[in-house]
């Protein structure tokens, strides 16, 4: 049996799993830093990077008392380098090159975003690829071609917002507070998602597989506060009916286009299969419209429950594949923040 420890810091998650090579998770463990990023309505990269520092080894040590083993029983160290916030990425690369090193243990590199595909495997419990990926968080909206679980073409991703960054901001706009998501998604129970009419930014273009969410924000904001640059003294109408009809607008505006972009995809490749993955894919409607939308156009969908939506060690599990192949690093492995978007990178803002 091959036994791996894997290590999740890419955002503010700290988290650690040890996993086999037939998917089972011997153990996880997930130290959340929401708390910490409240009253700034998005993360902070520095704030992140070191609540890391503090979690790291206690959330790592946590991990293999729960699995029942020691240092010496594992066959590979795996951590996320690809992408994220780079001092985010750096605590948890540290944490493994430095227990690599120590007990000689092999290291593998895991990049985030094929391991939220990946989770859908790890639920399901078989092969889900070829199929089109489309993942959806707070700093990623991606379409993708999966041949493989390590074999991922770029279809489309979002050229402004992500939906989560969207959510996030919306929700400061309605006073809901963060993480916006669940904050939208339970004042939309009571909302009219008909109530206002805003915008499904790209759903008409056939050619593009991309999103855009920077508009759908501003349309929200216009409701809110007029056209023009807002007032810092203006008042708002943020009576507990208008805010619930406007999350409910806004959150399924935000479910059209994916949903819209995801059948335009599977269209293009042929596949029918499609897997989801990341924080949105925890929205209960998203899901429940997904579960529709399968049904009516006939493909089948994977998407992972709750726990292995939002960032976690578990779909660190990816790494198994990388270690049958003999994908193994070196310790000058480095990190690959690449392009993630955050809240907090555009909180001077007016919207």
């Amino acid at each position: 049996m091959i036994r791996l420890l894997t290590i999740e810091s890419t955002c503010d998650e700290t988290a650690a799993a040890v996993v086999d090579d037939e998917l089972n998770v011997l153990s996880s463990v997930v130290a959340s830093q929401s708390h910490l990023h409240d009253r700034y309505g998005g993360v902070v990269p520095e704030i992140a990077s070191r609540a890391h520092v503090e979690r790291i080894m206690p959330v790592i040590e946590q991990a293999m008392t729960q699995a029942g083993i020691s240092l010496a029983d594992l066959d590979a160290i795996a951590v996320a380098n690809h992408p994220g916030l780079a001092g985010s990425l750096l605590v948890g690369l540290i944490a493994a090159k430095t227990l690599s090193f120590a007990h000689n243990i092999p290291l593998i590199a895991i990049d985030h975003l094929q391991a939220h595909i990946y989770a859908c495997q790890i639920d399901s419990g078989r092969n889900v690829f070829p199929c089109v990926g489309l993942i959806v968080s707070g700093g990623h909206s991606n379409l993708y071609r999966c041949e493989t679980a390590l074999d991922f073409t770029p279809l489309g991703s979002t050229i402004d917002d992500a939906a989560g960054e969207a959510f996030d901001k919306v929700a400061s706009m309605l006073g809901l507070g963060y993480p916006g998501g669940p904050a939208i998604q339970k004042a939309a129970e009571q909302g009219d998602p008909q109530k206002f009419k805003l915008p499904r930014p790209l759903v008409d273009n056939p050619e593009r597989l991309d999103f855009s969410f920077s508009g759908l924000k501003t349309a929200v904001r216009y409701e809110l506060y007029g056209p023009g640059k807002i007032n810092p003294g203006a008042r708002v109408d943020l009576n507990p009916q208008r805010v619930a009809d406007m999350a409910a607008s806004f959150q399924e505006a935000v479910v059209d286009c994916l949903i819209a972009k995801a059948d335009l995809a599977l269209e293009k490749t042929r596949y029918n299969r499609l897997c989801v993955g990341g924080g949105v894919a925890a929205n209960s409607h998203f899901r429940k419209r997904l579960e529709a939308d399968a049904a009516r156009v006939g493909y089948e969908l994977f998407i992972p429950p709750l726990k292995l939506c939002t960032d976690n060690a578990v779909m660190g599990a990816i790494a198994i594949e990388r270690y049958q192949t003999g994908l193994f690093e070196d310790l000058s492995l480095d990190i690959s923040p690449g392009l993630v978007r955050h809240t907090v990178a555009r909180l001077s803002e007016s919207g």
